[in-house]
């Protein structure tokens, strides 16, 4: 699913308004296959998730972000710093998707 801007801008807005906060966390050892594992299962019970990744210069976080994005069909809301949003909509929960159907227009 391709979010477009529109999309993206309310998911980013409903990000600040729950307050959320990184729900899994990166650390030394990389993207491991539990690390993966805990985000899909995540990203199936919440769709919108915050992760605080290790810091990076800017070539190899854009290859992390895609190494994270592209095996769990996510779509990346949001990077600042260490912390990343990340978005998949999960057919049978819906909770985002009346915000994203009003802002498909």
């Amino acid at each position: 699913m391709s979010l477009n801007s529109q999309q993206i801008r309310a998911l980013r807005a409903e990000t600040h308004r729950l307050k959320l906060k990184p729900v899994v966390m990166i650390g030394q050892q990389g993207l491991t296959e539990s690390v993966m594992n805990e985000l899909e299962i995540t990203l199936a019970h919440h769709e919108l998730i915050k992760i605080k990744v290790p810091s990076l210069d800017k070539e190899e976080k854009a290859a992390f972000i895609q190494s994270v994005c592209t095996p769990l069909n996510a779509e990346l809301i949001q990077h600042i710093g260490h912390v990343m949003v990340l978005f998949r909509q999960n057919p049978e929960k819906k909770k985002f998707h009346k915000l994203i159907k009003a802002q498909a227009d």
